[in-house]
């Protein structure tokens, strides 16, 4: 049975990718996505995601989806709550719908992209193994099923542990210091109502002592919070995250004499999941290769403390297919106009990531953090 050939194959479908596939679909050109999942709804995409101005809702524009996008915005999303350990707020702002960030809802967005491509455009369960270069620029893709794909321009938007940017780059994410622990409570209002008032309406951010919690109010009315650690790379592999009341327990050890309210982000979740965060080097870049290249965190996964990963995903699958639809015949060319933008403002997030990393979760951070967002706006 022969290998089968697509002209263009996205390699995971994620935003990025799902976002170079439909702005190709714009311009006439057809792609194939492959994503390891079983479908679309396989899993929960989970969290709440502000779309910058600049450019998360500029890829939505090229992909002539601005009007649907409005429409599932989360009013009062841009809401935002800092926070002190003990529980009072110190800076506060309301969402007063004129902002450049609004709020979306991961999987509303992913669902909005879905269903704007062709059918038969995405491949489920197709999980990457591998990939190798052929002839004049051609590569083959292999699967965890046994199948395969050649292709003639190679696209890796399958994220941090990417099987494609090893024919890029030698370089491998490394852990920044710090752990998330994230966690859901469903029916916020009824069921954890002291903690829904506590984080309010959208954006929450507790910091103190290297430590925090960051949250969002869903769409849904649950709150989606992050627990933020600086620890050792193996301190996840101490806890059995299996038992819920014993990871409970653990971490909340972290938080002795924290405000109860927020404490009980953690004690009264029904979900708990532990997470690394990892970084690729600041500034990481490549040769220009023949029929290949990377877009989202396969190219420049980040910290999340910028906002800017799933923005600059969506922005790097629109500026690769506007360059390709921009040189018709000519994939390097375009390549390299893609990649002379890519480098630089991946790049300048990469930093500012890394510099807010390392002022949220100083010895500082709240104070900090204080001067950033204006303590002028604190409630009374």
């Amino acid at each position: 049975m022969s290998t089968p050939h697509h002209p263009v194959a996205i390699i995971g479908g994620g935003l990025g990718g799902l976002t170079a596939a439909r702005v190709l679909h714009v311009n006439g050109i057809e792609s194939a996505v492959f994503d390891l999942e079983s479908g679309p709804e396989a899993r929960t995409q989970g969290g709440m995601l502000d779309i910058h101005e600049e450019n998360g809702q500029e890829a939505i524009r090229a992909a002539g989806l601005h009007d649907e996008f409005r429409e599932i915005i989360h009013e009062g999303g841009q809401a935002m709550r800092l926070v002190g350990p003990d529980g009072t707020v110190r800076v506060a702002t309301e969402d007063q719908g004129d902002g450049g960030r609004p709020e979306v809802d991961r999987g509303d967005l992913r669902g909005l992209l879905l269903n704007s491509l062709p059918d038969g455009t995405v491949h489920w369960r197709h999980k990457a193994t591998g990939a190798r270069a052929l002839d004049d620029g051609r590569h083959e893709v292999t699967f965890a099923d046994g199948s395969a794909l050649t292709t003639d321009l190679l696209i890796g938007a399958d994220g941090a542990w990417s099987r494609i940017r090893p024919l890029l780059s030698d370089a491998e994410p490394a852990y920044t210091g710090i752990s998330f622990v994230e966690s859901d409570l469903h029916e916020a209002d009824t069921r954890h109502p002291r903690s829904a008032a506590l984080v309010g309406g959208g954006f929450f951010i507790s910091l103190g002592d290297r430590r925090g919690f960051l949250a969002h109010r869903e769409t849904d009315g649950s709150l989606h919070v992050y627990t933020a650690l600086r620890a050792d790379a193996g301190w996840i592999d101490t806890v059995d995250f299996t038992d819920h009341a014993a990871a409970k327990a653990a971490v909340l050890a972290h938080f002795d004499g924290w405000d109860e309210g927020l404490r009980g982000l953690v004690a009264h979740a029904e979900t708990i999941t532990p997470r690394r965060i990892h970084a690729l080097p600041v500034g990481h870049r490549w040769k220009r290769t023949p029929g290949v290249t990377l877009l989202g965190d396969a190219a420049h996964l980040m910290s999340p403390f910028a906002g800017e990963g799933a923005n600059l995903a969506m922005y790097d699958g629109a500026e690769l297919a506007l360059a390709l639809a921009a040189h018709p015949g000519d994939t390097e060319a375009a390549l390299t106009q893609y990649e002379e933008g890519l480098f630089p403002r991946s790049e300048a997030s990469a930093v500012e990531s890394a510099g807010s990393l390392d002022t949220m979760f100083g010895t500082d951070g709240l104070e900090q953090m204080i001067g950033f967002f204006g303590a002028g706006r604190a409630e009374a």
